[in-house]
């Protein structure tokens, strides 16, 4: 086995928190030198593409050798992903170089072959690859689209692991069709939902291939680098830089991954039965944004009591130092264990950002720990988010943005618009590429849970929540999934009447509410018209 490149790294002494004591794993890829030919590799497209569930394309073992094919045929974003292999294991190292801002960085991945494989390919745009080796040794790759074919010198073999190592520069400020990086004055941080970790690392870039993650980051003594999980070792390089390793102790999707560079502080304090709670806060803002994040104990405790012990070895608020409104997609992103968001939200009162906090924190559970299989599940985040983190403020007494202040006159506000969401961006579990983050993903996937609470009582639905996150945790987990678990759990055959609330063309009836109407059909109003007043009509309906 190669030596692993942490060894020469200064062991952090820690009691390492275990919410799941028999989880325990260990990664040490090969880290490599980096040569200097480079190759740049850019594409325009339109649209992200993401992929298919990575077990439904593995074939079998007569297969002749192949090479892994293009995308994985995701109902929402098909072109992204690759089959033929599984990513086991990514370690990545980023060495930021604040002279001219960009990162030198290594991407070692750990695959296994599900078939043999002449070639394979990785998701990647953006990226001045310089080599590619595998198991140590030089290999050809060329560049397509959004994909970087990696063609070894010999075959690779059917259930073997193999090493892919790929060394390159990237620069977090190039303009690129859709990119995963944030660029800040002083450094970067990353969002790469839905389909943008490829710009920042190449990968199997579909949130059903997770993996492990170790990643070191390098950067000059005056800032410090950050990432996913527990803090393992750092090492003073002697020149003036730092370099500070992480390990993330449960399987992530790439979607996930979070590095970050700037001038931060770090706040530890306690959660719930010894949680570690980290924040990193950029150090100019760190007094000003302490009353937020000071929150975080609370709502996990919340949390616990609805969802069960917090599924990490951690959780912490990474606020961007930055104040571009446009920096990223999102208020708050929820990048394991560490959560983006934009540093201002974070200045408002606690009414004004304590449900979006919730909406945040439960993604841990729904999207973290339990990943959709496609893009087409993704109400089964966003919609368990809106719910708890409406649960939340309105048990607190904070009215919404439309004035509501219980959760069943806002369902029955959202209720009134059912048909008229199905008809303009779809059903709850049908998006596209276009409408992936409309409302309907949001607060009409929390209408379903709402419609499915009312029909089976609110003990069996906190039971059936609690199963289907027992069933799928630290794995993924489609629509039908969920459907089974709620009939197994209810003990009644609920297929028909869920599949009607996320796929049906016309709103079902409320259970227990035979009073609530659906609103008629109406020509939809370009956002141009819609004005500046009254909350957004896409994105979590906690804002």
């Amino acid at each position: 086995m190669p030596s692993c490149r942490g060894n020469s790294l200064r062991a952090v002494s820690a009691v390492r928190y275990d919410p799941y004591p028999e989880h325990h794993h260990a990664i040490c890829p090969e880290d490599p030198k980096i040569p200097r030919t480079v190759i740049p590799l850019t594409r325009t497209r339109a649209g992200l593409a993401v992929a298919l569930a990575f077990s439904s394309a593995l074939l079998s073992a007569s297969t002749p050798e192949a090479t892994a094919s293009d995308g994985l045929g995701d109902p929402v974003f098909p072109s992204l992903g690759n089959s033929g292999y599984d990513a086991l294991a990514y370690d990545l190292a980023f060495t930021y170089r604040p002279d001219s801002r960009t990162v030198y960085a290594t991407t070692v991945i750990t695959a296994r072959p599900s078939r043999a494989l002449a070639s394979l390919e990785l998701d990647a745009l953006g990226l001045d690859v310089h080599t590619v080796r595998v198991n140590g040794r030089p290999a050809a790759f060329t560049t397509h689209d959004e994909k970087l074919t990696v063609t070894p010198d010999r075959p690779l073999r059917r259930g073997i692991t193999a090493q892919v190592t790929v060394a390159y520069t990237a620069d977090p400020r190039a303009r690129l069709p859709h990119t995963g990086w944030v660029p800040t004055s002083n450094g970067f941080a990353v969002a790469g939902q839905p389909g943008s970790a490829h710009t920042v690392f190449p990968c199997n870039d579909h949130p059903s291939d997770k993996a492990r993650f170790t990643i070191s980051v390098t950067a000059p003594d005056g800032l410090l680098g950050v990432a996913n999980g527990e803090l393992t070792a750092t090492e003073p390089l002697g020149d003036g830089r730092t370099t500070r390793r992480y390990e993330s102790r449960e399987p992530m999707a790439t979607e996930l991954v979070q590095v970050s560079v700037g001038d931060y502080t770090v706040r530890e304090r306690p959660g719930p039965h010894g949680l570690p709670l980290r924040d990193v806060v950029p150090t100019a803002r760190a007094a000003d944004l302490e009353p937020a994040l000071a929150l975080t104990a609370d709502q996990l405790a919340w949390a616990e009591q609805h969802l069960g012990r917090f599924p990490f070895e951690a959780y912490g608020i990474l606020p961007a130092d930055t104040d571009d409104p446009d920096a990223f997609g999102f208020t708050g992103l929820e990048t394991q264990t560490l959560t983006l968001y934009k540093p201002n939200f974070l200045r408002q009162p606690e009414p004004a950002i304590g449900s979006h906090m919730m909406h945040e924190l439960v993604h841990s559970w729904f999207g973290d720990s339990v990943s959709p299989a496609t893009w087409a599940d993704l109400w089964l985040n966003e919609g368990h988010a809106d719910f708890y983190g409406l649960m939340y403020r309105y048990e607190r007494g904070w009215p919404d943005a439309f004035g509501y202040t219980t959760l069943v006159d806002r369902m029955r506000y959202v209720y009134g618009l059912g048909d008229q969401w199905r008809h303009t961006v779809g059903p709850v579990a049908a998006p596209t590429a276009a409408n992936l983050f409309d409302s309907q993903r949001y607060t009409g996937g929390a209408l379903v849970l709402f419609a499915l609470r009312e029909r089976v009582g609110a003990g069996t639905f906190d039971a059936i929540e609690r199963t289907f996150l027992r069933q799928h945790r630290y794995g993924n987990a489609t629509t039908a999934d969920y459907i089974r678990t709620a009939s197994e759990v209810s003990g009644q055959d609920l297929t028909g009447f869920l599949s009607d609330w996320l796929y049906g063309l016309r709103t079902p009836p409320m259970p227990g509410h035979p009073d609530w109407t659906v609103g008629p059909l109406t020509p939809p109003v370009p956002p141009a018209a819609r004005g500046l007043g009254g909350p957004p009509d896409h994105g979590s309906g906690t804002l």
